[in-house]
């Protein structure tokens, strides 16, 4: 029999190299209605510092699930090439199977983060071969688990994912979903037969609109629209606002604010967060709970640098049922 495990995730795998610069040589500007970050073109930028590390929502989760004691498989596909070993070692280090592809051409996925203002950053993604994992690359044997986790992934990879979905609800496998704001942007009914078995959705407020094509600034208003498309869990995250969470099953309506954190870097905040709030709902934990457990691993996250450098472990099940902060809930 193929090795049964807790959950698998199904997503990008990447290098990703923080590059540090000095606040002084970015500017800030409003040119495209929002802020954008200026260097002066022509000019060399000194760089005080290179941080290396593994990436991608479907590394990055697979590794909080392992921490938190989950028998945890990663799908996805990577290069045939130095970033590539990179990834695996990553895994094999984190007690994280791989069940994935190998490129024969092409390279593993790579991003260059500049957080050159505040806690602020922007991202280069390079997709790479995250972008093509074919289901011809899978062997649906090992495909055998509770929970599949989904990331978002592009092109031939999310055509993919939609055989997953197919697989999963013939064996009766639970779904969870953090969509991008490049597939949610799809709309609603372009990720219909993904949205149609998810048990849990994850993902934030302007992800939210744009998934229904929707200006609706009400969060619960958002979550009971979201609803109607199948998910029987939905959360909708809105930043310092805190996380919004509507739970079918109960009729329930939550609201969970952030504890005061001083913020390094948010990169992999998201991945965190979802790693803890699913994990509560896998071990059968009130959704109350699980939304501090999202909570807590996110902020761990965010207070450093690097997605998976301060997951939490184990011990997160239990600083979470001690914590104090309010979680509000409504009947709906």
């Amino acid at each position: 029999m193929p090795q049964s495990f807790d959950i698998i995730t199904i997503g990008s795998a990447t290098v990703d190299v923080f590059m540090h610069t000095d606040p002084q040589h970015a500017h800030l500007t409003h040119t495209h209605h929002e802020k954008d970050v200026c260097y002066p073109l022509g000019a060399k930028i000194l760089v005080k510092e290179l941080e290396f590390f593994i990436g991608g929502g479907g590394t990055n989760t697979a590794v909080g699930f392992s921490r938190l004691g989950f028998r945890t498989a990663y799908l996805g596909k990577i290069g045939n090439d130095e970033n590539g070993s990179r990834i695996l070692k990553c895994l094999k280090d984190e007690s994280v199977a791989f069940i994935g592809a190998t490129a024969k051409k092409g390279y593993s996925g790579y991003s260059v983060i500049l957080d050159s203002v505040a806690e602020d950053r922007t991202i280069f993604a390079y997709k790479g071969s995250n972008d093509q994992l074919a289901a011809a690359d899978i062997d649906f044997k090992k495909l055998n688990a509770q929970w599949f986790y989904f990331s978002s992934m592009m092109q031939k990879s999310f055509e993919t994912q939609k055989r997953i979905v197919a697989h999963a609800a013939a064996r009766k496998i639970k779904i969870a979903f953090n969509p991008s704001l490049y597939i949610a942007a799809l709309g609603a009914h372009h990720i219909a037969r993904i949205l149609a078995h998810t048990e849990i959705l994850i993902f934030n407020k302007e992800e939210a609109q744009a998934l229904l094509g929707d200006t609706d600034s009400n969060i619960q208003n958002l979550c009971m629209k979201v609803a109607k498309f199948g998910p029987k869990i939905i959360v909708i995250t809105d930043g310092r606002n805190g996380a919004h969470c509507y739970n079918t099953h109960e009729h329930l309506f939550y609201i969970v604010m952030p504890a005061k954190v001083k913020i390094i870097e948010t990169t992999g905040a998201g991945d965190a967060f979802s790693v803890g709030f699913v994990a509560g709902i896998m071990n059968d934990k009130p959704t109350e709970t699980a939304l501090k457990m999202g909570m807590l691993n996110a902020e761990s996250v965010i207070a450093h640098r690097g997605a998976k450098n301060i997951l939490l472990g184990k011990g997160l099940f239990r600083t979470a049922e001690k914590d104090r902060r309010k979680v509000e809930k409504k009947k709906i």
